[in-house]
């Protein structure tokens, strides 16, 4: 709380001096109507002096409490995603908070699908980062552009973690193969299906885990993951 000086008390509630002898005057000496006035200019310094030496400590209980003036450093990406996705952090970071997903399932999507190439296209016509489907997109939107991608990919697999009641190996078996597959027993996925899932909550589960590197991700990188990150390598990002 900030003190202010204390006010100056009313004329004469100090110090009242009546006439002691017929024939003086009402009103008192100049010298005593002044001692008010000195009173409260005493009382006035005095509290300034006061409030100085609580201060600092002031300050310093204000200096615990204030929000710092430095930026607070953004949590960054395991380190055993490749560089390839490392590169998008902000983006990812960004895209997750948007859409109410862990940082690190959307980069473990983004790792096993494009692994950061926004101009991957699959032979089945899958495109872009998180290698949405044509049908997603609307007429007027350019299904590379990474927001447009991030935001139709990323709202499909926050339905599939949804409709999976928060698993995440349905999840992404429903982002894979269609939300029906969050239905489907393991056993019944599609072959690619079951990789993928394989793929993507091994790597997961490592990801939590803090393992660095991630064994199901370097597995990944052997079968035929490293072709992938070597063509994102040699496709310009368009950002």
């Amino acid at each position: 709380m900030i003190h202010s000086p204390a006010a100056s008390p009313p004329r004469g509630s100090l110090l009242v001096l009546k006439p002691i002898a017929r024939g003086l005057p009402a009103a008192p000496p100049r010298v005593v109507q002044a001692v008010p006035g000195i009173l409260a200019l005493m009382l006035t310094l005095a509290a300034s002096r006061a409030w100085s030496s609580l201060r600092p400590g002031w300050l310093a209980l204000e200096g615990r409490l204030a929000v710092p003036n430095s930026p607070v450093e953004a949590p960054a990406l395991s380190p055993a995603f490749t560089p390839e996705v490392q590169a998008w952090t902000p983006e990812i970071l960004h895209w997750s908070q948007e859409q109410g997903l862990d940082p690190s399932l959307v980069a473990v999507v983004m790792q096993i699908e494009s692994c950061g190439s926004d101009r991957a296209v699959s032979r089945s016509g899958a495109r872009g980062l998180f290698q949405v489907m044509p049908f997603h997109f609307r007429a007027e939107e350019a299904p590379f552009d990474p927001e447009t991608n991030a935001r139709r990919g990323l709202s499909y697999l926050a339905e599939a973690l949804r409709l999976s009641g928060g698993r995440v190996d349905l999840a992404l078996a429903g982002y894979n193969a269609g939300h029906s597959a969050i239905f489907l027993p393991p056993a019944e996925w599609p072959d690619e299906t079951q990789r993928y899932v394989y793929w993507g909550a091994g790597i997961l589960a490592d990801i939590t885990a803090g393992r660095i590197p991630s064994p199901r991700l370097e597995e990944w990188l052997r079968a035929g993951g490293a072709g992938l990150c070597a063509a994102a390598l040699a496709t310009p990002v368009a950002r």
